[in-house]
């Protein structure tokens, strides 16, 4: 394994963690507001942050969702996949490997 490979896993699995953090975070305050509950106000910028991140994921999730048929995946599968790993997946999605293992599976 080499290391852009090593570096790849690293990021999928801390993407992974931090889109499910920020979704459990999200989560936490849809609880507090409709319980009227109080959340410390020093959260709130990290609330921001989070919110950008999964906004930004989704959006790369709907693109790969689009073009995954064009590579041969499904649509719903790699949306998902690339919504949790986030452009990680994009990228996989158009390399140029990915595009030389289609070529190979149609020939045969």
């Amino acid at each position: 394994m080499n290391i852009k490979q090593t570096l790849t896993s690293i990021i999928k699995v801390i993407s992974t963690i931090l889109i499910s953090t920020a979704i459990g975070l999200e989560l936490w305050n849809i609880y507090a507001v409709v319980t009227n509950s109080n959340i410390p106000s020093i959260l709130n910028p990290i609330f921001w942050v989070e919110r950008f991140a999964v906004s930004c994921h989704f959006l790369e999730g709907i693109i790969a969702a689009f073009y995954a048929r064009s590579k041969k995946k499904m649509p719903i599968q790699y949306g998902i996949y690339t919504f949790f790993v986030g452009t990680v997946g994009l990228l996989e999605l158009f390399s140029k490997e990915s595009e030389d293992i289609c070529n190979v599976e149609a020939k045969y």
